[in-house]
């Protein structure tokens, strides 16, 4: 089996697919890596160090694609202006790509794989199982973005995250708030707790309470209505849409904890869809002068409704961060730990000789986006359906 590590391209990412770690074991196990020239460089991995783990460097990415079966990337295919080539295009029929491709939100691109009969595994898609856990590609990413939303947080406001008793008196700690749970919630509330911040989360799922107050949060919740605490989240754990009056009572809820909030940091996303819109206007104006947001979910438009994606504004007085891919901006434990999935990942359909696709295996299956020309992954399908036609 030939894997192929092309440099990404997209502006503004840093990481690469397969550190030289990764390389050296599996090339220790028969798979012959390639790796474009320099695609390691933004992450601080150079050449030489993938050539001392057993990968051949291949001068561009013209010729690395050329002769590829397996593709390891973190970004989607984007065009490449340099070369005036989409990377899609530039693959040959049948090779296998891995990476994130975000499928339920980014139609066209699917479609486009299938077309070119690509076999498409999406690492977004990896099923929240027991058995998947070191391939989890989200949790690990995740991991990274909840740790710097609060360094960018501290950094952004004029007062101390910790109290300091002082000969010039007593410094009150800054007031933290974290909107939604999961991984990189989870995440911002330890980091944000341990530089000593007091720190109160809030998420729509019932079963969050038990992890957000073992780390010595309190939990913020609106109590659940008839029928909702069931409808609350996904069999996979992701949150899910509720009903209007649960909006109405969450909106009031979020508006008197944002008002006495130094920092908030959100990180709610529905699978599928643009983020919901938890910090309207109104409770920006209404925050303290200084105070920060610093918005996780700023890539499908933001949880907050002054957010502007890629870009870090001060609206009402208060310092609004949307960065995007903010992985991106800790290249090196961020490849580390994306290399680390996606290798165990591809070492699960890895026989010692060849690449081989058992649909009927729940990981392989559930992270198969594109098969044999046609788009075959169920809530990819189901989203394109309910699109209308309408892609991004």
């Amino acid at each position: 089996m030939k894997v192929s590590i092309p440099k990404e391209i997209q502006p503004g990412e840093r990481r690469v697919a397969l550190v030289p770690a990764s390389v050296k074991r599996m090339t220790g196990k028969g798979v012959e890596v390639v790796v474009e020239a320099g695609a390691g460089e933004s992450a601080l991995f150079p050449d030489e160090d993938y050539r001392s783990a057993g990968a051949r460097i291949k001068p561009s990415a013209e010729a690395l694609y050329g002769d590829a079966e397996v593709i390891l990337k973190v970004h989607m295919p984007v065009s490449n202006e340099t070369l005036g080539r989409h990377e899609i295009d530039m693959m040959r029929e049948g090779t296998v790509l891995v990476a994130l491709l975000c499928p339920l939100v980014f139609h066209d691109r699917i479609r486009r794989l299938a077309e070119r009969n690509i076999t498409a595994f999406s690492m977004d898609a990896i099923p929240r199982i027991t058995a998947a856990q070191s391939m989890d590609v989200l949790s690990s990413m995740s991991t990274v973005s909840g740790y710097k939303a609060v360094l960018i947080a501290a950094n952004a406001l004029p007062k101390f995250f910790p109290m300091f008793m002082t000969a010039a008196g007593t410094v009150t700690p800054a007031r933290v708030l974290v909107l939604g749970t999961g991984v990189a919630g989870l995440q911002a509330c330890a980091t944000a707790k341990r530089l000593g911040a007091v720190v109160e989360a809030f998420d729509q799922r019932p079963a969050a309470r038990e992890q957000v107050e073992s780390l010595g949060v309190r939990f913020v919740e609106v109590p659940l209505g008839k029928g909702d605490e069931a409808a609350a989240e996904t069999a996979g754990g992701y949150a899910r849409e509720l009903s209007e009056d649960y909006k109405r009572r969450q909106a009031e809820l979020i508006h008197q904890h944002v008002k006495r909030s130094d920092v908030v940091i959100t990180t709610a996303l529905i699978p599928g869809k643009m983020a919901p819109i938890l910090i309207t206007k109104q409770m920006v104006m209404d925050m303290k002068p200084g105070s920060v947001i610093v918005d996780l979910a700023a890539d499908l438009g933001g949880n907050c409704e002054l957010t502007e994606p890629d870009k870090e504004v001060t609206k009402h007085g208060v310092f609004i961060s949307g960065l995007t891919n903010v992985p991106s901006t800790m290249p090196v434990h961020a490849s580390q730990m994306y290399s680390q999935n996606v290798e165990r990942f591809l070492m699960h359909m890895y026989d010692r000789e060849n690449f081989k696709i058992d649909l009927k295996d729940e990981i392989t299956g559930g992270t198969l986006i594109t098969y044999q020309g046609k788009v075959v992954h169920k809530m990819t399908l189901e989203s394109m359906a309910a699109a209308g036609g309408g892609s991004r």
